[in-house]
Order: structure tokens, then sequence, then C-alpha cells
């Protein structure tokens, strides 16, 4: 017994010194990893698949037989031969900002707790900013689905059918026709921090807006608007600084509305814009909120400003995230397009508060 265990051990290192010099030429194959542990080769494809059919044993055997060769499981060729990639397709029309950045890390949670890659890729701004451009981007590439994210509106909204061999949805606060999309509600979010302005005892409500392009801030103002209408309260002009989402924006509409004896509340489109128009309003020797009431949209600054005072609406992008991811998982299997709302709550701090009086 001893002697064959020896002789069964010097045939094992001569076997991995002969297969490590083997390596050098060419990659390490199934067959290689069964000689190596004396299995069949049936018993490794198991074993790379994870498949259950394999006693703890005799998987932990081949396992080491793949770790001292260096054996790696072709997966891309696995996938392939299921039908799938093992990865969903990402198309952001931009990258940087909170919002976009809460989404992908919702979105890259959700894929690692499904053993998902995501292909992320961000639109270049020399090309047609269009969901076309973006599906026909996607449709090169190796994903299984794609989702795509809009924060402006493009011109073939309205009109853009999913390719048919790629299951698509689109991250965006608005239903569109052939895709299922998945937004927040954005005019319930403004319909929410108005009617907590109003309901305050403020005779009317000023908007700071945001990119006049953009899908959020137009839903933002209409939500507002509406909101005042239905309370019968004056509706002022939206106020804009640089026409963006800046602190620096939000300071030039703050420096306006200082100037302005009625405004006693401002709803800001972005929590940027409501902090820059607080800097303006206090410059200007306002109080904050005894003199005019401040609400933000995103609440994006909660847990980055030491204690945060700013009143504003709680987006949860990585809820959103999340869910966009689910929907191109399943995308096959519902037959109707349709639209997933992920709602907004107010949180109210220390910058709003009752109206003065005069």
């Amino acid at each position: 017994m001893f002697y064959h265990g020896k002789l069964r051990e010097a045939w094992s290192t001569n076997q991995e010194t002969r297969f490590a010099r083997m390596g050098k030429h060419r990659s390490v194959s199934m067959m290689d990893v069964a000689r190596h542990a004396g299995v069949s080769a049936q018993t490794v494809s198991r074993v790379a698949n994870g498949s259950d059919a394999v006693r703890p044993e005799m998987r932990e055997r081949v396992q080491r037989s793949m770790d001292a060769l260096g054996y790696r499981p072709n997966s891309a060729a696995r996938m392939l031969k299921r039908g799938r990639f093992g990865s969903i397709g990402l198309v952001m029309f931009r990258v940087a900002g909170t919002g976009n950045l809460a989404t992908l890390e919702g979105l890259s949670k959700a894929a690692l707790e499904h053993r998902y890659a995501l292909t992320l890729t961000e639109m270049p701004r020399d090309r047609d900013q269009s969901l076309e451009e973006a599906a026909r981007i996607m449709s090169n590439l190796p994903v299984d689905a794609a989702i795509i994210n809009v924060n402006y509106r493009t011109p073939d909204f309205e009109t853009f059918s999913p390719h048919p061999n790629l299951k698509t949805v689109i991250i965006a606060p608005a239903a569109q026709p052939n895709c299922t999309t998945v937004g927040i509600d954005q005019r319930a979010a403004a319909r929410e921090v108005t009617e907590h302005l109003l309901g305050l005892g403020h005779r009317t409500v000023h908007f700071i807006s945001g990119p006049t392009a953009s899908i959020p801030n137009r839903l933002r103002c209409r939500g507002w608007m509406e909101t005042l209408a239905d309370h019968g309260a004056p509706c002022p002009k939206p106020t804009m600084g640089n026409g963006d989402w800046t602190a620096d924006s939000g300071y030039i509409a703050g420096q306006q509305l200082a100037r302005d004896p009625s405004c006693t509340a401002i709803y800001a489109a972005n929590d940027a814009l409501a902090y820059g128009a607080i800097e303006a309003l206090r410059s200007a020797g306002k109080r904050v909120p005894e003199d005019v009431s401040v609400a933000g949209t995103d609440d994006s600054y909660d847990g980055v400003v030491p204690s945060n005072k700013l009143t504003s609406i709680r987006f949860d992008n990585h809820m959103k995230g999340r869910i966009a991811f689910q929907e191109a998982l399943g995308a096959d299997s519902i037959k109707e397009p349709h639209q997933v709302v992920v709602p907004a709550h107010l949180v109210v701090r220390g910058t709003t508060g009752p109206a003065p009086h005069r």
C-alpha cells in the first residue's frame, strides 16, 4: 500500500509537471482536467457548469485539478450554447449626475445578485441622441437585453420601436408606446412639495427651473403649475439662472427672486439649485425659512452635506435601477409594454416654514 501510494504520488507530480509545461504552449482543455483528476470529461463538465449531480468529494477533487492546471471554463461558449450571453446592455446619455450614478449603482447591484454583467455604453456626444441609435449600438454587442437611460426627450421617443431580437427597457419618467418604461413619478413629486409650501400659508410658490429640454424638469414644472391652478394661486413665470442643474445657476435665480417682495416660497428643480438660491437669499439679507422657504428635489445631499437642513423630495434611484434590471430580465415574458412608476416622498427639514406675516 505504501509503495502504491508513493507511486501514485509520483505519477501525480509528473502529471502536473507535464501539464504545466504543456500549458505554456496551449490552453488547458476539459479532457486535460479529466485525465489529471482521474474522472470522466462529463464529470468535469458538470463541475464547471455548477451541477448538483456531483458528490462533494468528487467536486473538490476536480476543482483541485482545475486549480493545479490553471483551467478556466469557457463561459462565453457555454452562454452561446444556451442562447444567452449573461450580460445586460446599458446605454446612458449622460453617466455623470447624482440620479444617474445612483441608478447605475442599483443596476450594478441587481446584476451582481443575478450573476450577470453590465455592458455600459455612454452615447457619444457627436452622434444623434436618439433611441434608435442607442438600440443600434446595443444590437451589435453580446447582450441579452438592453436598458436605455433617458434624461432628455429624444426626437424619436414617441415613435421608437425596439429591435425585434433585442429586449429593451427604457428608464424614463414617461410612458412609451412600444417599450416598458421605469421612472419616478415626477409630477406627483412636484405636486407634493408645492402642496407642502401652500399648506404653510404661502400665497404662491416660485419655481427655479433646470434645463428646459430635461424630461424630469418639464414634469416637475408641470406638476408645480397644476397644483397652483388647483388652489387658485398665482402662477409666476419659472425662474432660470444659466439653464442648468448647478448651484451657480441656482444662485443667479436666487438673486432675482431676492429682489421680488412677493416671493416667500421657492421650489427648486434639484437640490443644487436650491442650495445656490439659499446662498443668494442670505447674501441679500433674507432669512431662510423665516423670510423665504426653500425646497429642493432629489434629496441628493443627505449624508453628503453635514447637518443637511434642506427640505426635499427623495427619489429611490437605486430601486429604479433594480426594477429596470428585473424588467429587462423578464421582458420576453411580458407581451404588452407597460409603465412602472417608482414613488417619491417629501422629507421636511429646516428650510421650509410658515409664511411670514405682512
